[in-house]
This record gives structure tokens, C-alpha cells and sequence, in this order.
């Protein structure tokens, strides 16, 4: 298994700190969720006992974020998730939501694969620079639910710094005036 496919393995110690058993170095739930946000897939184990404590810590990150006015989820869809807690056995929210994100992962993966295979303009100049930005651009919308492309361009650096925008957005200025000189 690679280094990417298996868990990140967070451990929780006594004091309630998080030590990243990679790095080793301790982390925050913001550094988790960037983790996450990048394609990461983690597990938090208490120390003393051998809990898993993941479920807990990704609650916790999605209350968070709610809290500071980042609204994800609708009231509508967190009312669902708690009248689903109601129904003996969870009733059928939990596997709902698996496909539904499964789903959503697959469309974006195809979309960004019929970009590659049956575009004409993929001959063109800059169109690689264009198809960087419009994968930034679902990332951004999607707010990074898709746990990284599962395209071709899977070990393509993904953007995530201020030069990286930067980069991206000088090239969409460059491909925009070979455009308009096409025309």
C-alpha cells in the first residue's frame, strides 16, 4: 500500500494533544482538515486506550467550521442527519450520503477525463495552463470533496499557495489574449 493510500495515523495523547506519527510533530484540527482537504485519508487513535477517535475529530472540524459561519451543510440536510439518528439502526442516511459523495467524486473524475480525451482545443497552446485552472476552480467550488482527481494528472501538483494562484491566473491572462488573437 502506498504512503498515500494508508490513514494518516494521528495519535491523541493524554493531555489531549495530536501527534502526527509521520512527521512527528504535534498537529491541530486545522492541520487535519487540510490533510483531509488534500486528499488524505487519517485515523485518530487515543493513546492510552486504542479508541478510534476519527469520527469524533471530523464532527468536531465540520462544528467548527459551521460555527465560524462557513454553512456547509443547510439546517434542512442537519435536521435530516439528526432525525436519521432517531430511526432504529440509523435508518438509511449514512449509506445515502456514502453514494451520494461517491457519486459526486465519479462525475468529477469523468468530467475532467472527457475534458482530456474529447476536446478539440487540447491541441491548442495554453490549454494546459487553462485545464490547471479549471481544476482549481472545482476544487474551490467543491471545497475539495473529491480527495484529489482520480484522472491521469493524479501526481500533478495541486495549487494551494497565494503563487500558485498567482501562476494560474497570469496563465489564464496569457491563454485569454492568445484567445482573443485566434478571434
Amino acid at each position: 500500500m502506498s504512503e498515500q493510500e494508508k490513514p494518516l495515523l494521528i495519535k491523541r495523547y493524554a493531555s489531549r494533544r495530536l501527534y502526527n506519527t509521520e512527521t512527528s510533530d504535534y498537529v491541530t484540527l486545522e492541520d487535519i482538515a487540510a490533510f483531509i482537504r488534500d486528499g488524505r485519508e487519517v485515523q485518530i487513535i487515543d493513546l492510552k486506550t486504542g479508541d478510534d477517535l476519527t469520527r469524533q475529530y471530523l464532527l468536531q472540524i465540520i462544528a467548527e467550521h459551521e460555527s465560524r459561519g462557513e454553512n456547509v451543510l443547510p439546517v434542512n440536510v442537519l435536521n435530516d442527519l439528526v432525525r436519521s439518528y432517531m430511526i432504529p439502526g440509523g435508518g438509511m442516511m449514512p449509506q445515502f450520503l456514502q453514494s451520494s459523495f461517491e457519486m459526486l467524486r465519479e462525475s468529477q473524475s469523468k468530467m475532467m477525463e472527457n475534458m482530456n480525451a474529447m476536446n478539440p482545443m487540447s491541441q491548442m497552446p495554453g490549454f494546459e495552463a487553462m485545464q490547471a485552472q479549471q481544476k482549481a476552480f472545482l476544487k474551490a467550488m467543491t471545497g475539495g470533496l473529491s480527495g484529489g482527481w482520480s484522472g491521469s494528472d493524479e501526481d500533478e501538483e495541486k495549487p494551494e499557495s497565494k503563487e500558485d494562484l498567482d501562476d494560474i491566473k497570469k496563465q489564464l491572462a496569457e491563454l485569454q489574449q492568445k484567445l482573443s488573437k485566434l478571434n
